[in-house]
């Protein structure tokens, strides 16, 4: 499978991705996780306002092989979370980087973000390159 990681985002080790656009972060799973994964079949995440800690667990996503934890990839405020993935979570499998996102987050120091992976240096790590 011919995996996409756009370029303008962060990558983690646990495979969530980070868009910034000025203090606001919008999470997600990148596209390598829904290929291990498989099928999403349920996403759980939290309620709009409540605050995350880098690397502290802010949900969980199911699919047909297991179910794995998703972690804060920065820290900040909730201000919002996509319903329509709650909803169908196949969403996220058809569109990780665009309608699939999970969460925005008003962030409280982009610096948090100074050890997460370019494209390409996750993409290494992913492919083995």
């Amino acid at each position: 499978m011919n995996l996409e990681y756009p370029e303008d985002l962060k990558y983690l080790d646990s495979h969530e991705y980070v868009r910034l656009d000025g203090e606001i972060a919008t999470i997600g799973i990148s596209a390598f996780a829904l290929d291990q994964l498989g099928d999403i079949v349920f996403v759980e995440l939290p309620d709009i306002s409540e605050a995350l800690e880098k690397g502290s667990t802010f949900g969980t996503i199911e699919s047909v092989k297991a179910v794995e934890d998703l972690y804060a990839p920065i820290s900040g405020t909730i201000v919002e979370r996509n319903n329509e993935v709650i909803e169908a979570p196949e969403l996220i499998g058809d569109d990780p980087y665009g309608e699939g996102w999970l969460l925005k987050v008003r962030i409280n120091d982009p610096d948090e973000l100074d050890d997460a992976m370019s494209a390409n240096e996750y993409r290494a790590q992913v492919e083995g390159e």
